[in-house]
């Protein structure tokens, strides 16, 4: 009988046992399961994002960082109104008054050397010393430096438009697709250049600066939004485009040579 019960017991024990492992195996499964149901880090959501012009840093870092992206993002907006509402000065006395360059710097240099006579003549009598001319030396480094930056950047330029325009990227985004944007930009700032002269245009796309990307870091998912669902319907009409017209343009044996 001692026997039967110590049976039972050991039965029951091994019973409980291989319930619990059942328990906790599926337990085990279940949270592994939904670790990989679990959204994966906020940067790659983020990067998964539709971007305008395939943008993967902050307006910030995109405009150059440090001062100069403070000051077009409005961020000591003491310097920003300053700085726009210098170039708007400067933009009515050109344009509007119809000041000439020459004309400006000829009269501040005649009104600063008749200041600086009548002051030189007046300290006699007030007994004040003179005024003390400061000499004013131009470092060469700092405009070596402007010069082989712009050097730099316009090369780059050069060398970034002839390989988006002639070498495709990838097949999402041929060049001929490329090619036909620059066109139509190149063609639209020909047009608003006939309506305004070099200064004008300068300061259009100087208030542009002071105010596009702003705005755009205010409003950035509606903009996005809007850019990737126009970017679609500007493909779609690139692919009828290509299929009525651009395929049906006879290639030279080099190109057919190449795609074989």
């Amino acid at each position: 009988m001692a026997e039967h019960v110590e049976d039972s017991g050991s039965k029951s024990e091994s019973l409980i046992e291989k319930i619990a492992e059942k328990i906790h195996g599926d337990d085990s499964s279940s949270s592994s399961d939904s670790d990989n149901e679990k959204p994966s880090s906020p940067s790659a959501l983020k990067s998964a994002v539709y971007r305008l012009f395939g943008r993967q840093k902050p307006v910030h870092k995109v405009l150059g960082g440090g001062k100069p992206a403070d000051v077009f993002l409005w961020r000591n907006k003491k310097i920003s109104a300053g700085v726009l509402g210098g170039a708007t000065a400067v933009w009515v006395l050109f344009e509007l008054l119809e000041y000439h360059l020459l004309t400006l710097a000829c009269h501040i240099l005649i009104l600063t050397l008749a200041i600086l006579f009548l002051w030189s003549n007046a300290s006699t009598f007030i007994n004040k010393s003179p005024p003390r001319i400061p000499d004013v030396h131009l470092p060469e480094e700092p405009f070596l430096q402007v010069a082989h930056e712009l050097r730099f950047e316009i090369n780059w330029g050069l060398v970034c438009a002839a390989r988006h325009c002639f070498w495709p990227r990838s097949e999402e985004v041929p060049c001929s697709l490329t090619a036909l944007r620059v066109i139509a930009g190149l063609w639209v700032l020909s047009i608003v250049g006939s309506w305004c002269n070099f200064l004008t245009l300068f300061y259009i796309a100087f208030v542009l600066l002071h105010t596009v990307p702003v705005l755009y870091e205010k409003y950035e998912d509606q903009i996005d939004s809007f850019a990737e669902k126009a970017m679609r319907e500007i493909k779609k009409q690139y692919a009828v485009f290509d299929e009525k017209v651009l395929s049906k343009i006879p290639r030279g044996p080099l190109k057919d040579k190449k795609r074989a």
